[in-house]
């Protein structure tokens, strides 16, 4: 069975100090849309990866927080936020990214992080900051408001 590919990003500190000044619910917001906004190009690449012949697999990779029940039972979570990008809860679509005695592998997953990772993790530390300062500006215009 495969693994999932964790990364660790160092070097942080400053972002994650102040994600920790926003409300708990405000800063996990911030972080799903830049998880989203990051995973979009390696979804995207995916989607053209993936073998044609079967436009069902295409059509179901996405980024978002949900799991199948499957995989929702073998993960563990690593993060109070998670992102996922890949394919529908298609059992099949493993067999198509790694091949079986049926057909031979048509990666189309692994492929695409390694063409979109470094511009993922960019944009993770870009957009993360831009999202902080929005959400802190509307925050204080919504606390100037209520006094």
């Amino acid at each position: 069975m495969a693994k999932g590919v964790s990364v660790k990003v160092e070097g942080l500190r400053e972002l994650e100090q102040a994600l920790k000044q926003l409300p708990k619910a405000n800063a996990k917001a911030v972080l799903r849309r830049t998880l989203k906004e990051a995973g979009e190009p390696i979804a995207k690449a995916a989607r053209a990866k993936a073998p044609k012949f079967e436009m069902y697999l295409s059509e179901s990779i996405d980024v978002g927080t949900k799991l199948s029940r499957r995989q929702a039972g073998l993960h563990k979570k690593q993060s109070p936020v998670e992102m996922f990008v890949g394919p529908g809860p298609d059992p099949a679509a493993h067999l198509a990214e790694f091949g079986s005695i049926h057909g031979p592998a048509q990666p189309f997953m692994r492929p695409a992080w390694d063409e979109n990772k470094d511009q993922a993790l960019e944009t993770i530390a870009n957009l993360t900051w831009l999202e902080i300062e929005k959400t802190a500006a509307r925050l204080a215009k919504k606390a100037a408001k209520g006094k």
